[in-house]
Formats: C-alpha cells, sequence, structure tokens
C-alpha cells in the first residue's frame, strides 16, 4: 500500500492542459500549479517577485512563466528569474501526483527562497 501524499489535494492532472497554469489558494497564500510544454507539473509561488502581479495569468513556454506585467520570466524547476526585470526567484513547493490527483506542500520549500508565512 502506497503512502499518503503529502501537501493539500489541489486538482486532478487532467484540470491543468499543457502550457497552462491555475492559481489557487492555500491557506490563503496563492500558489500557480504550471504544466509545462513537455506535460511536467510545478507548484511555486504565484506572485512575481518585481511586482504584485499573478504570475498564473503569464504565458508558459517551455519551462518557463512569464508575468504579464513587465515580462519577468520564471524557471518553472528553480523559481529563478531568467528575464529582468525581476532578480529574486518565487519560492517553489514540494508537489506530488498520486492515484491521479495533484497535491502541494506549501511548507516545503524545494528552491531556498524565502517560505510562506502563515498565522
Amino acid at each position: 500500500m502506497a503512502a499518503e501524499p503529502n501537501g493539500e489535494l489541489i486538482c486532478s492532472v487532467d484540470d491543468i492542459q499543457v502550457k497552462q497554469a491555475l492559481r489557487v489558494l492555500i491557506d490563503d497564500y496563492p500558489v500557480a500549479v504550471v504544466r509545462d510544454s513537455d506535460g511536467e507539473i510545478h507548484a511555486l509561488g504565484d506572485t512575481c517577485s518585481h511586482a504584485d502581479i499573478s504570475l498564473s495569468e503569464g504565458d508558459v513556454e517551455g519551462c518557463a512563466i512569464e508575468c504579464w506585467g513587465h515580462g519577468s520570466q520564471f524557471d518553472l524547476r528553480s523559481g529563478a528569474p531568467l528575464q529582468l526585470p525581476a532578480y529574486e526567484p518565487v519560492p517553489v513547493f514540494a508537489l506530488e501526483v498520486h492515484e491521479g490527483n495533484v497535491y502541494v506542500d506549501v511548507t516545503t520549500v524545494t528552491n531556498g527562497a524565502p517560505a510562506p508565512q502563515f498565522g
């Protein structure tokens, strides 16, 4: 018997199309759950590190998401900025796919970016 997944149940894998982002709130913290061009699913902080703009509203190309506000791009695997004006990474969260469902754990930041503060 497989272990129970860590994190919050977000959606079914089928709910996220390739090159699409889904904005969700986990404990009032905005998270972008993104399916890249290869079909891999990632979870990262949904707020651009340059301006208070939702990344999930931007375009996904390859393994990057672009902020529509000023054109900053972020690597979906590392959260690192790939294009100015952003120069700080966004947090990348632990994500598990279990039995066709996507789970995200916002308490586990995988890239060293500042973790969200809760309550």
